[in-house]
């Protein structure tokens, strides 16, 4: 169930922040993968500031949504550099 559980939030999570930040997706495995890495991302982030929206599939897409538009936002200013 773990590994189900990462996968669909890192879907979710993936999706919206490809929808927020570029107006479309990135594909489901890049979805996926940016999701997951957005999850890492949004919890360091939120635990530094002492933050954490709360237990659940909703909290964990909320803090990996977070952790990926702050990636993707990297990831542009790397592009543009």
């Amino acid at each position: 169930m773990g590994l189900f559980y990462f996968v669909i939030v890192g879907l979710v999570a993936g999706w919206l922040a490809g929808q927020v930040m570029r107006g479309g997706g990135y594909g489901a495995i890049a979805d996926i993968i940016l999701g997951i890495l957005g999850s890492i991302v949004g919890g360091w982030l939120l635990s530094m500031l002492g933050i954490w929206p709360g237990g659940g599939i909703i909290g964990s897409i909320v803090v990996a949504f977070l952790g990926a538009v702050v990636l993707v936002w990297i990831t542009r200013l790397i592009k543009k550099a």
